[in-house]
């Protein structure tokens, strides 16, 4: 009776695994590799990627018999975000920087070439514009919000995106160089932070640090205001943009992404970038 009742809830968890082995690095999947990664029979795995490709989850190459994700996991995500979604994940955390730090706190997340604010809190001092930062987007190539997160990237992927394209100047402080934008960028991993002033809005500032979710950058947390209220703070602004960072990284990470074969060694845990 135990192993009967058992077994949808085996059977549960083990589709969530195989939808969670799906990532950035690893976007496709067939019965043979995922069986290994798992330690599963074969029959085990095709039984699970025929069930989510059959329900919309998943979509099975004709050719290769090889399985992407599918558009149901597309509708899911956009109830979620219609839903208040990521938003009212981080907003705690955004809330509890922008009260520590009495300036606008906000989380953006790459949309091509630029960086789109999620969501944003308000400091002490106020409301840094008269509307919402919520969808405002930032160019690649200026500021502090967007160099936080392009700066994770590898020199290829930031190169194809970044350069070749013409970058607009929008003060005499924006970097449209792409040589000179590169050593800044490059600076980003060891530093463990962006600091800007000037280069995309001339009247503040921004320090930003990578939202990284198992050594993969996917967004940035920034703090920004009018330059006296940023300027001489930097060292203690940044052990609390790190907390957050790191707390918005870890709510943002899936449970057990990997299946962990018996006998293996688990993966090291994560770590914050470097703090400088």
């Amino acid at each position: 009776m135990t192993t009967d009742r058992g077994a949808p809830l085996q059977t549960a968890d083990r589709a969530l695994l195989v939808l969670l082995a799906f990532s950035h690095d690893r976007e496709e999947w067939g019965v043979t590799d995922l069986a290994a990664e798992f330690g599963w029979d074969k029959s085990v795995a095709q039984r699970l990627l025929a069930s989510l490709a059959h329900r919309g989850f998943l979509v099975s190459d004709a050719v290769t018999r090889r399985y992407r994700l599918g558009p149901a996991v597309w509708h899911m995500a956009t109830a979620w975000e219609r839903h208040s979604g990521m938003a009212g994940l981080v907003r705690p955390g955004l809330r509890q920087l922008a009260a520590a730090s009495g300036v606008t706190a906000l989380f953006a997340v790459p949309d091509g070439t630029h960086l789109r604010c999620v969501e944003s809190a308000d400091g002490t001092s106020g409301p840094l514009r008269a509307y919402r930062l919520t969808g405002e987007l930032y160019p690649g190539h200026a500021g502090a919000t967007s160099r936080a997160y392009f700066g994770m990237l590898a020199p290829g992927t930031r190169a194809a995106l970044l350069y070749g394209r013409p970058m607009a100047s929008f003060s005499e402080l924006t970097v449209t160089d792409p040589a000179e934008l590169e050593a800044l960028m490059c600076r980003v991993p060891s530093d463990g932070f962006a600091y800007s002033q000037g280069e995309y809005d001339p009247a503040t500032a921004g320090l930003a640090v990578p939202v990284m979710v198992r050594s993969q950058p996917v967004g940035s947390l920034t703090l920004v205001g009018p330059h006296e209220q940023l300027d001489g703070r930097r060292d203690e602004l940044l052990a609390t943009l790190y907390s957050v960072g790191e707390s918005l990284g870890e709510l943002l990470t899936p449970r057990q992404v990997r299946g962990r074969r018996p006998g293996t060694t688990p993966p090291a845990p994560r770590t914050s970038p470097q703090k400088g």
